[in-house]
């Protein structure tokens, strides 16, 4: 079965490819009711962790369960690895099993509760296009793809989320696309990330050119504030609530959020059973709960700045925008569509799904009989420290960089360079970046890497020691091949090869161990 899988910081959605028809998944859950996503929760009660729709309902019949709600955002960090433990009430698990643990009870939904167009014979392999924030590090790209290999759904791709909202809006408004407005901009508001990408739609492909985001503003945000607004008007200060209780007041707040309709004058929040509060329910202005979102939103305009820029948004004689799309399940509060359209007018288009706009873009991706081919592009500068002069200097080396193309699938794009070191040891630190500045040097949300020692003296190599030996001037330097291999999926590969013995050492981005550098020979 041919699937996209979107899965989201709030809700997590399916779509599936059913002979030129993308329909949305639908789930049910313990009570009999229907779900067109499986939550993005986990919950813990008397020691055992429950999943999506199981967590849900559980959150809702035992006050006591632990319950930690957008789980995915902590991914998004800078300093996340497989093994980073993450806390759910009693259990601590590392965040690659949390991550493959709760896939795994989404394929049993899949197989067992969801809506399929077609029989799913039970030895039938789950194939699913999936994706992550435009701006993921690499730790977060390896990290999802593995845990869809370990939950046996085999992952053919990895799409940035934006990326593939392209696929749905090119489907959904072709006819707006021109021999003069040929791209697109998706403005994603997700649940803990916003993303933003300028796709440019050609012959039988989509190229995306630019991308920008921001990893930490998301529709949860508009529940923190909220959250926030709710207790100021009961006289609580937010940082006095024990965990458990802010967790279930925010899951309220989330509930009365997304239950706004266009005629809501305000926003009601039950209080009812939450220890700390005195029962009954507070009220908030609608009008004055939009107006202090209103900031988040301007914030997210300024991020995407440069991809209006690529797109020559309101550039005479240059403007290729055929239209702003607007998908993300943050994006569904009204205060994001009347912000955007102050300034985008009519070109102005939001997904009729917007929490699932990604999936169903996966799907396209997913099926074999799309006409469309998408060239992804790398998201943040690639480079590595190396010590120089005895270790006394460090120097930076760009390797790879924002916005170039990445390979097509089953194919790597490769860099390599031949040398004879000049010292005993190579220390290297690599590096992901957001920016560069004009020396070349990053700047701006900088990922490191796990520090890599390279043995060029053939008497260091196979021991154990190496962040303790002193840095020396080598005499009989061997020949060295240094490769870097960039796959369709963003992540690199790196190989340090002695020519004249044989010997190599090999890395991956975003591996296991203590850093996002893992050890593959």
């Amino acid at each position: 079965m041919q699937l996209g899988i979107d899965l989201g910081t709030s809700h997590t959605a399916v779509a599936c490819a059913d002979r030129g028809n993308y329909p949305v998944l639908t789930f049910e859950a313990p009570d009999g009711e229907t779900f067109d996503h499986v939550p993005s929760l986990v919950a813990e009660y008397e020691g055992q962790l429950y999943f999506g729709l199981e967590a849900r309902a559980l959150a809702m019949s035992q006050p006591q369960a632990s319950v930690v709600r957008s789980f995915k955002r902590v991914l998004s960090s800078a300093r996340v690895t497989a093994e980073t433990p993450i806390r759910i009430g009693s259990v601590t698990l590392p965040a690659l099993e949390l991550v493959t643990r709760f896939l795994e009870a989404l394929a049993q939904a899949i197989r067992h509760t969801a809506s399929l167009p077609m029989e799913l014979s039970p030895d039938e392999r789950l194939e699913a296009v999936v994706a992550v924030p435009a701006h993921a590090f690499g730790a977060q790209r390896f990290l999802t793809l593995d845990a869809f290999r370990r939950a046996g759904i085999t992952p053919r791709a990895l799409l940035n989320e934006p990326s593939a909202a392209g696929f749905e809006y090119v489907h959904r408004h072709h006819d707006t696309l021109s021999s003069r407005r040929t791209s697109v901009v998706v403005y994603d508001m997700g649940g803990g990330t916003f993303d933003a990408s300028l796709v440019h739609v050609g012959s039988g492909t989509h190229d995306v050119v630019t991308t920008a985001g921001l990893n930490d503003l998301g529709g949860d945000d508009f529940d923190d504030v909220l959250l926030r607004m709710v207790l100021e008007s009961v006289g609580v200060i937010p940082e006095t609530m024990e965990d458990r209780e802010r967790a279930r007041l925010m899951e309220r707040c989330r509930h009365a959020k997304e239950s706004l309709n266009p005629n809501s004058r305000r926003v009601i929040v039950d209080l009812e059973g939450i220890d700390g509060l005195e029962g009954g329910e507070a009220s908030v202005a609608t009008a004055d709960f939009f107006t202090a979102c209103e900031p988040l939103v301007r914030r997210s305009m300024e991020a995407m700045e440069p991809v209006l820029a690529a797109a020559g948004f309101d550039q005479p004689g240059v403007d290729s925008m055929a239209g702003l799309y607007v998908v993300g399940g943050g994006s569904a509060l009204p205060v994001v569509s009347r912000v955007l359209r102050e300034r985008f007018g009519r070109r102005l288009r939001r997904s009729p799904y917007p929490s699932a706009a990604t999936a169903i873009g996966l799907a396209i991706a997913a099926d074999d009989d799309t006409r469309f081919v998408l060239r992804e592009r790398l998201t943040r500068h690639f480079g590595v420290f190396r010590e120089g002069d005895g270790g006394k200097l460090i120097t930076f080396d760009p390797i790879f960089r924002k916005d170039d193309l990445l390979p097509r699938a089953g194919s790597a794009t490769t860099l390599k360079r031949v040398y004879r070191p000049a010292h005993n040891l190579g220390h290297l630190r690599f590096v992901e970046c957001q920016a560069l500045r004009d020396d070349g040097t990053p700047v701006g949300d900088v990922m490191p890497f796990a520090d890599v020692h390279i043995p060029y003296d053939r008497t260091l190599r196979g021991r154990s020691d190496l962040p303790g030996v002193t840095v020396a001037r080598l005499q009989a330097a061997p020949l060295i091949e240094e490769r870097y291999d960039l796959d369709a999926d963003g992540l690199v590969a790196v190989t340090f090869t002695d020519l004249e013995t044989g010997w190599r050492s090999s890395w991956r981005l975003g591996g296991e161990g203590q850093g996002s550098m893992q050890r593959a020979s």
